[in-house]
């Protein structure tokens, strides 16, 4: 397949975008470079080859959830630069 100027001019007009003339040179030999690319990846025989689902053979690792003590208001509000009623107070944002 071989992508024209024109088929970029035409895309750009669709997507309502402006392209200058070396904007439009550019991508047009870009895209036709991507086009080549895939002609030569659809040449590759896959017949015999097996749809790869995970790259890895890794599976999910997953620990048992463990009930742990929590902070007191003291260790929350240590660093806090103002507290007011048990809440952290910010300043007022408009």
């Amino acid at each position: 397949m071989k992508i024209r100027e024109s088929d970029i001019t035409k895309i750009a007009n669709i997507a309502k975008m402006e392209l200058s003339a070396e904007e439009s040179k550019d991508l047009t030999q870009s895209l036709q470079e991507i086009l080549v690319h895939m002609d030569v990846l659809n040449q590759v025989e896959t017949k015999n080859v097996d749809p790869t689902i995970d790259v890895l053979p890794l599976k999910n690792v997953y620990r048992e959830d463990k009930v742990k003590e929590g902070l007191t208001k003291e260790q929350v509000f240590a660093n806090a630069s103002e507290v007011e009623n048990n809440c952290f107070k910010v300043p007022r944002i408009i």
